[in-house]
């Protein structure tokens, strides 16, 4: 087997059972080898902050389209942004949420910090499949961690979309 540029006499363990290995560890990439207790911890507080980074950009991502979307509202002088009632002889047409094509700045935004969050999801997931006891405690708890800072509000009023409900951590 192929180490690379890993030395001869450590070894590069992939696990695909729950374990709590610390020493010889790979997370993700050969070079991202645990050779010492010192670079597990500086692992293990990295992930977690990768997971708390990627609760803070899901928060951001909502921000930026509500904050687009109420100044769309705003300016085209509607109540929620519905198209108007039209009568009873339509009632399909009634209430159905109004299309609108943002900016092109907005679009290019949106889809790279999607692309972003895409990216901290899959790489997340990875580092869940290492199948590490410890390695999935960061991965938990730094989206524990990223929930309680970045959402400390609810929306009692109750406008919350099914889309922001159905969201949790997942890789897509």
């Amino acid at each position: 087997m192929d180490h690379g540029s890993i030395p001869h006499g450590t070894k590069c363990s992939m696990n695909m059972l729950w374990n709590t290995q610390i020493i010889d560890t790979c997370i993700i990439f050969r070079e991202w080898h645990i050779s010492s207790n010192g670079l597990f911890a500086l692992s293990f507080f990295g992930i977690l902050g990768l997971a708390i980074v990627y609760e803070g950009l899901r928060l951001l991502q909502t921000s930026i389209e509500v904050s687009t979307a109420q100044k769309e509202v705003a300016t085209e002088g509607t109540s929620l942004g519905r198209l108007p009632d039209i009568g009873e002889s339509n009632p399909l047409i009634q209430g159905r949420p109004r299309r609108h094509s943002p900016s092109l700045f907005f679009r290019l935004l949106r889809s790279v910090l999607y692309g972003i969050s895409v990216f901290l999801a899959f790489f997340l997931m990875l580092v869940f499949m290492t199948y590490n006891a410890y390695l999935i405690l960061a991965v938990v708890l730094g989206a524990t961690t990223g929930h309680f800072i970045f959402s400390p509000y609810m929306n009692v009023a109750g406008d919350i979309s099914e889309r922001q409900l159905a969201r949790g951590i997942a890789c897509h």
